[in-house]
């Protein structure tokens, strides 16, 4: 007789998120597939969003009922007929939208997204990385941030800006992030110089450095219209809280523009120390509705993380 397997599920799509979790009997891998025993799931912004939206849940195909989250970190526990390239015990991450905050998730080798978890890096840092590594890794390349240029980065202290940040800074650009003042000091650690947002910003950012190449928004249009006064091209700024067609020819972008090889770089530095992941708070699984609660707020410094 299988054994039990707690998951969270959501009956109903819409605002208030209604969330509960339930038991079934444990799922296990088909042809082509593995199983995960999920350690950790980190939690973005898009999560509770496809929770509380018909439209946006629509747009990532998700019905109900339906699973919770996305990114997830854990160990193999079995292997399905034709996997040849990840064995019972391999520490991975990766992303199941939908299904994330659960025991057990079922992952398609080659479809959805799987990789192995280096040594070095804990699950709850691993948790975090295939939405927000990818996105980062995406806006930096669309807005072709090199070496020595000077890149404006707005909603910095978020879960994709601190790898945005951190990656700018380490290609060799001067980062101006923008958030509040009780993060400004957390930004400087990062080797960034911060501002606040708001009315003036332009003006801001002016005295701050005689030029800015390059601009990414990480949270609504403010950026974007602050860098378009500052004569930042169009072409180099990435945004991806605008929509499909941003203000002013800026350039709408996200994870799935990322190249192939983004999070195992990103996986890599975090190993080697170069990189590092703040988590705000982990939760566990029962705290759920708390840690949304948390992202929801919009005022999370780095990642929120439940563990199941």
């Amino acid at each position: 007789m299988d054994r039990m397997s707690r998951f969270v599920q959501q009956q109903v799509i819409g605002d208030p998120i209604e969330l509960e979790i339930v038991e079934r009997e444990e799922p296990h891998a088909g042809p082509g597939e593995v199983r995960v025993r999920v350690r950790a799931a980190g939690l973005n912004p898009v999560d509770w969003k496809v929770a509380a939206s018909p439209e946006v849940a629509g747009h990532f195909g998700v019905t109900v009922p339906a699973g919770f989250g996305n990114d997830f970190a854990g160990e193999i526990d079995e292997v399905g007929d034709g996997v040849d390239t990840f064995a019972v015990g391999d520490r991975v991450f990766g992303g199941a939208r939908g299904r994330a905050l659960a025991e057990h998730v079922i992952v398609r080798v080659g479809s959805d997204t799987l990789a192995r978890t280096p040594d070095a890096v804990s699950d709850e840092v691993a948790s975090t990385l295939v939405i927000a590594g990818r996105t980062a890794a995406a806006t930096l390349a669309t807005a072709g941030v090199v070496e020595g240029d000077t890149v404006l980065v707005g909603g910095a202290a978020g879960g994709v800006g601190v790898f945005v940040v951190q990656l700018a800074v380490a290609a060799g650009a001067t980062v101006i992030a923008t958030a509040s003042p009780a993060n400004h000091d957390f930004l400087r650690g990062l080797g960034a110089i911060p501002t606040t947002y708001g009315e003036g910003l332009a003006g801001r950012i002016r005295e701050l450095a005689p030029r800015v190449d390059a601009a990414i928004d990480l949270q609504s249009t403010a950026t974007v219209e602050a860098a378009l006064k500052l004569g930042v091209a169009p072409e180099r700024i990435a945004t991806i809280a605008a929509g499909p067609t941003p203000p002013g020819g800026a350039v709408a972008t996200g994870g799935s523009d990322a190249d192939p090889g983004a999070l195992a770089r990103i996986a890599d530095a975090i190993a080697a120390g170069s990189l590092t992941v703040p988590i705000q708070q982990i939760f566990p699984l029962e705290g759920i509705d708390d840690a949304i609660a948390l992202l929801r707020g919009g005022h999370v410094r780095g990642k929120v993380v439940v563990t199941v």
